[in-house]
């Protein structure tokens, strides 16, 4: 499969599950978690398709040190909104984390750094 088509889905799902996951933080009502987790489930999933099947159609399925510490980054954003609805008295540091691991994940992608 082309890899343009990877490419958007893995944008698409990234921008949806952070999306959600935020709504979460923002209010983490009873009465939205099912959707929400519903939401944030399917998204993390087909983040998770389209990241190895850009790994294995641009890089031959060789995983480097920056694909790592993304599949950390995109472990750590999955767990978080299921971590709003059962803890929403730490929504504030849930958000910091979730922001600290965005940067971390963009710095990866775009600068590729060697280690």
């Amino acid at each position: 499969m082309n890899p343009v088509y990877y490419y958007i889905l893995h944008v698409f799902a990234l921008l949806v599950l952070t999306a959600q996951t935020f709504a979460a933080f923002a209010n983490p009502a009873p009465e939205n978690r099912r959707q929400t987790l519903i939401l944030t489930g399917i998204a993390s999933l087909l983040v998770f398709v389209s990241g190895f099947g850009l790994i294995a159609n641009i890089y031959g399925n060789h995983i480097v040190g920056w694909m790592v510490v993304k599949m950390v980054c995109w472990l750590v954003f999955s767990a978080l909104a299921g971590l709003a609805y059962r803890r929403p008295h730490l929504r504030r540091t849930f958000a910091l984390v979730g922001f600290a691991g965005l940067l971390i994940a963009l710095v990866m992608v775009y600068g590729k750094p060697t280690f």
